[in-house]
């Protein structure tokens, strides 16, 4: 079996081995992927290549954004300044630079809810792309920037420390004014990528408690931020076994359904026939009052319960321990060692340092530090799922 199994490899990587190089597509100096390609564009007209340019493609854009919408323009408003891209808008570029980034990245290792989560639920990562779903759904049918609301999306949530919105109380004593991990994405997390104003005040600004956003855009990130939460959060809760479909309040149940599409596509259709018929950023009273309705559910029987205030504290006493032990031990800090800024005691700098280092943390990295750095005790880590 063995000698079929080593056969059968070593075929499929001559396959694959062979197509290295690509295949000549009959054309001069032109490869393609595929032996057999055939797909083409006809180029007989100039403005089919045209078409392809940034300026032009702004142009294109802009006839089909609603009045209001935010236009994109050269290199966009930003703290330094850049030439434009050849053929990306300047909100595709931040899109794709917050794709790219470190902090998107880790929050593949974030909590959403519940600490080292099953395979199949939310990281802090599927939420982000969750959000950039609903609301370039809801953009892209009233007429909005889609670029700038994928971007605002996927970057709102890149300030959160790791064990969710438990690591804002225990971080928020080392900072003056506290911290919040809308204001931190969009300044510390994100500030080297250099995004434009707007794409940086929707992440600011994404929570409901600051103030409203800039741009319409960034008010439909705000919606779907809580739309896409208070679905997948119950959801991944009825997988926990922490509740039951019928347990959801029944006004939810009457005018969303129980499940997560029916719920999503309610509220989603909802909001862009709001748009539509009034031009406001958001959503008519019967529907409002059943997502808030959703919103009170979660927090009385998933955010609330027992359990969950049990992980918060066994997050928030482990995060403020790693940040005291790094504000003391300052070199320790990857940033600070590699910048040659030899700093042996703590000072207000150090403090700061230590907070966006431990902030930047995924949930494993920092139990791992805590075991490691601090001999902390295993059963006072935060657990998974606990009912």
């Amino acid at each position: 079996m063995n000698g079929v199994s080593s056969e059968i490899a070593s075929e499929r990587n001559r396959r694959w081995a062979a197509t290295m190089q690509g295949h000549d597509a009959g054309a001069e100096d032109v490869v393609v992927a595929h032996r057999d390609s055939r797909a083409t564009l006809d180029v007989a007209d100039s403005s089919s290549i045209t078409s392809g340019t940034r300026a032009q493609r702004e142009a294109q854009l802009d006839e089909f954004l609603a009045p209001g919408a935010t236009r994109s323009s050269g290199a966009g408003h930003r703290l330094r300044d850049e030439e434009p891209d050849e053929f990306r808008t300047c909100f595709e570029r931040d899109r794709d630079r917050i794709l790219h980034s470190s902090s998107f990245r880790r929050l593949a290792g974030k909590t959403q809810v519940f600490v080292f989560p099953e395979d199949h639920m939310r990281t802090r990562l599927t939420h982000a792309l969750e959000v950039a779903q609903v609301a370039t759904g809801i953009a892209r049918a009233v007429g909005l920037n889609v670029a700038l609301t994928e971007a605002i999306a996927l970057g709102h949530d890149c300030g959160h420390g790791p064990g969710g919105h438990a690591s804002e109380e225990a971080l928020d004593p080392y900072l003056d004014g506290g911290f919040d991990h809308a204001t931190w994405g969009a300044d510390v997390s994100l500030a080297p990528l250099n995004l434009c104003e707007e794409t940086l005040d929707g992440i600011r600004n994404h929570s409901w408690s600051r103030p409203a956003p800039m741009t319409p855009e960034g008010e439909v990130v705000s919606w779907a931020d809580r739309i896409a939460y208070v679905c997948h959060d119950f959801e991944d809760a009825v997988s926990a076994g922490i509740v039951e479909m019928g347990d959801l309040d029944p006004l939810v149940r009457d005018r969303c359904g129980e499940r997560r599409g029916q719920q999503l596509g309610a509220f989603i259709s909802a909001m862009i026939r709001t748009i539509h018929s009034t031009g406001v950023i958001g959503m008519d009273a019967r529907h409002a009052e059943a997502l808030a309705a959703f919103r009170s559910f979660n927090y009385q029987s998933i955010y609330l319960r027992g359990a969950s205030r049990q992980q918060a504290s066994a997050v928030v006493t482990m995060l403020r321990a790693l940040v005291e032990y790094f504000a003391k031990h300052p070199m320790t800090i990857p940033d600070l060692k590699e910048a040659g800024e030899h700093v042996e005691r703590a000072t207000p700098e150090s403090l700061r340092a230590s907070v966006a280092y431990v902030a930047g943390m995924t949930d494993r990295f920092a139990c791992r530090s805590a075991v490691t750095l601090l001999d902390w005790p295993e059963d006072q880590l935060p657990s998974g799922i606990d009912r």
